[in-house]
């Protein structure tokens, strides 16, 4: 990690003043997978297939092709393949392949300047570890709960930034897909799943993704219960990442101020503290268990 690289993440104010949260592509990949998205969404209905029914024969969740058909997720050059044959597109997906796989080998990344320095991280790490105890974590969030999200924050967004904060967010999800997959593990505080963000349908819907992601071989997935009487963490969120080919490296971001740490100590601490909260809340499996009940009562 270089200086730049920390520079970069904690002039905040700044950049923030000088730049829009998160600038929009000028090399035309945006509209690339908009238009994209357009032509899926009117394929699957013609097939009279809904979202969920779709993402089932793709192996996709309702939340990722709707965010696909939306334009705030890239396609894979795979996934159209599959998607033009299941479709009956008689090759006109296939024929996109080609440029969605020259537009993603020039894109760059979305997010604002003082983040890209994480973001670039977050993309290429080997293992990603996260402890969320307030919102549920962008990694896991459905394209309807950012939604809820970012409408409610304060002060007021646009529309438009809205919507490119959306985008970006449901971007960055493609790392559960990458190859080779990288070890990923959530720590998750319950009053997560007791706050019913977007109302029971969008958050029924969030607790659907969040029992599919628990599932993926490569992700371990833990609720930490309120009623635990210790707790080695009553300090913000952080997350724990390890770049390939260096030293692992630490983040957090309390009221809009973002830090990455590199300082071998200051990570250290972090991770001890993470096992810890691993020892103390419910195994993956109990986990899931407790998700389902909370979905049943929705």
């Amino acid at each position: 990690m270089t200086n730049d690289d920390v520079r970069a993440v904690t002039h905040v104010t700044d950049e923030r003043e000088r730049r829009p949260e998160t600038p929009a592509e000028a090399d035309g990949t945006i509209e690339l997978f908009r238009t994209l998205g357009r032509m899926l969404r009117l394929l699957r209905e013609r097939a009279g297939l809904t979202q969920k029914q779709f993402g089932a024969m793709v192996g996709y969740g309702p939340d990722q092709i709707g965010a696909m058909e939306r334009g705030v997720r890239a396609p894979r050059p795979e996934f159209l393949q599959k998607a033009d044959e299941l479709l009956n597109a008689d090759g006109l997906l296939k024929e996109a392949m080609e440029d969605v796989e020259q537009a993603m080998s020039k894109r760059r990344t979305r997010h604002p300047e003082w983040y890209r320095s994480y973001a670039a991280l977050e993309a290429e790490a080997v293992e990603l570890h996260f402890y969320a105890n307030h919102g549920m974590p962008g990694l896991l969030q459905t394209l309807d709960y950012a939604h809820a999200v970012f409408v409610k924050r304060r002060p007021l967004l646009s529309e438009e930034a809205i919507e490119k904060r959306v985008s970006d967010r449901l971007s960055r999800q493609q790392v559960f897909e990458r190859d080779p997959l990288p070890v990923i593990s959530y720590v998750l505080e319950e009053v997560i799943l007791d706050r019913p963000i977007g109302g029971k349908a969008v958050f029924a819907e969030q607790l659907e993704r969040l029992l599919r992601i628990g599932h993926l071989r490569n992700v371990e997935l833990q609720v930490m219960p309120t009623k635990v009487e210790q707790h080695p963490n009553l300090d913000s969120a952080f997350n724990l990442l390890t770049p390939k080919k260096h030293a692992q490296v630490g983040y957090t971001e309390a009221q809009g101020y973002p830090r990455l740490i590199t300082d071998m100590e200051e990570v250290r601490k972090l991770a001890e503290r993470y096992g810890i909260m691993r020892a103390l809340a419910l195994s993956p499996l109990e986990s899931r268990a407790l998700i389902e009940k909370k979905l049943g009562e929705l």
